[in-house]
């Protein structure tokens, strides 16, 4: 698997031509969902074995297909990615950590770990282009309820990794992360590892509210760097759960706070 690609710079970088494609891959993005909701995954359901070989053999169609997505819009000219340590990504109990910058960063995460286990939107169980591949992989809605909590640490402690971002919403252009509690109280009952992911997006598209045809004036790199593992039961000792979530949450808040900054700093530094 390629993980690392190099950022190509031209005079407004081919813009019209980076709109059409967007708009492309917008399309087949709608389509690829209704395909796989009327066509694939009723095929699928006829293959043998038990509702857990169903769920894992949808969530590998999706990942799969989530990475022919990235690298169709990198062979497009859309973006440009790289990607450290994602060898370390997939583990039995894993809980991945990540800021949300932009509506596809769920994309390139499913495509990196084909068996995860997600929590996204409830809102995509609604919509007719998602509602098919969220279902047939049995993704957990965020609909904020005890429910949800506990179908998210149930799945940590089957053995299943889990992608959780903890903002539940894209994080606005120019601000820090601000992570909700939840992830951290799932983390403390179930997880077996914390791993973040850092995710960088230059210059930043697809943000909330923002439509899609509003694309920057150069071809856009997504940066996903995968950071030292935490262990949850050294906070979980700190004392009783309402502290352990808060003091693990205020600590994943400064990670990702720190790296982000540092980061910018790092843009903002003059060449020699």
């Amino acid at each position: 698997m390629e993980l690392a690609t190099t950022a190509v710079s031209r005079p407004r970088d081919a813009y019209y031509w980076r709109l059409l494609a967007t708009a492309a891959s917008f399309f087949l993005f709608g389509l690829g969902g209704l395909c796989l909701r009327l066509l694939v995954f009723p095929l699928l359901a006829w293959l043998p074995g038990g509702a857990e070989r169903h769920r894992l053999r949808a969530r590998r169609t999706i990942g799969w297909l989530f990475w022919r997505f990235v690298r169709f819009m990198h062979s497009a000219g859309v973006l440009t990615y790289q990607i450290d340590g994602a060898e370390r990504l997939g583990r039995p109990g894993q809980m991945i950590i990540a800021n949300h910058p932009s509506l596809i960063d769920v994309v390139f995460l499913i495509g990196l770990v084909r068996q995860a286990n997600c929590v996204v939107k409830q809102s995509l169980f609604d919509n007719p282009f998602t509602r098919g591949p969220v279902s047939e992989a049995q993704y957990i809605g965020n609909d904020g309820s005890m429910d949800m909590l506990d179908a998210a640490v149930e799945s940590l402690r089957q053995g299943q990794p889990l992608v959780i971002f903890p903002e539940g919403t894209r994080t606005a252009p120019g601000q820090v992360p601000a992570f909700h509690r939840g992830a951290a109280a799932i983390a403390l009952r179930g997880a077996k590892i914390i791993t973040p992911v850092t995710i960088r997006v230059s210059p930043t598209t697809l943000t909330k509210n923002e439509p899609w045809y509003r694309i920057p004036s150069r071809r856009v790199h997504f940066s996903l760097n995968v950071g030292a593992d935490i262990d949850p039961q050294a906070f979980a000792a700190l004392g009783p759960a309402p502290k352990a979530s808060r003091l693990l949450n205020d600590h994943l808040h400064h990670y990702f706070t720190k790296e982000l900054a540092a980061d910018e700093r790092a843009t903002a530094r003059p060449e020699p």
